[in-house]
């Protein structure tokens, strides 16, 4: 009896396992590039376009009080001068002396002043990429999720996505398996009529915005 007993157990721990593993869906596979989803949604490329504007006029901003800056440089400069000119009297040369003093004052606060506007400036910027990217990439994975769901995918891979040694998680996908192309056609079917399009070669995850005194090196 005891050995019946164990055995209908046993059975029945057979039984719920074949049934469990019954119950779990068929794996399929999609793949997607969200780097190139992200890259070429239209409203990347108008955020990308509105803070190159604003990246534009901060940098023209700079080049003004730079040259306010050059302006204040050249009058203490002369007021230097002055203030060691033997042909001044002692009078005159303390007055220039004095004014050079504050031009030069002045000459450090605009120096403040424009790496002060500097940093705002990229803090700015940079937090108006990250919160959108944020948002946008959040936006994206839903639709690649809907998709993906469309198509009986049970699980969906990153192809773009580097590891812990700077290559990809995916090393090989069938094409048959990529619905990016798929999910960039639902991604941009709202795209307003007019609206720029995203650069053709535009490579992967570049940097499209620069800010202030942060130019690349050449």
């Amino acid at each position: 009896m005891k050995k019946s007993i164990q055995s209908l157990v046993v059975l029945a721990a057979f039984g719920a396992a074949t049934l469990a593993s019954q119950a779990q869906p068929a794996i399929k596979i999609a793949v997607v590039d969200m780097a190139k989803l992200y890259d070429t949604h239209y409203k990347t490329v108008e955020q990308n376009a509105k803070i190159q504007a604003d990246d534009q006029k901060a940098q023209e901003e700079v080049e003004k009080m730079n040259k306010e800056g050059n302006v204040m440089v050249e009058e203490y400069k002369t007021l230097n001068e002055q203030s060691n000119s033997p042909a001044l009297s002692t009078e005159a040369k303390s007055k220039a002396q004095n004014e050079a003093q504050k031009k030069l004052e002045s000459i450090q606060n605009k120096q403040r002043e424009v790496q002060t506007f500097i940093q705002n400036t990229r803090n700015s910027l940079s937090q108006r990429l990250n919160t959108f990217r944020s948002l946008m990439l959040e936006e994206i994975s839903k639709i690649a999720t809907d998709v993906s769901k469309r198509k009986g995918a049970t699980i969906v891979f990153d192809k773009a996505g580097p590891t812990g040694i700077g290559i990809s998680n995916l090393i090989y996908a069938d094409p048959g398996y990529d619905i990016t192309e798929e999910v960039l056609k639902e991604i941009n079917k709202d795209r307003p009529a007019g609206s720029v399009a995203a650069p053709a070669a535009a490579p992967a995850g570049a940097a499209s915005v620069t800010v202030p005194g942060l130019a690349p090196k050449k």
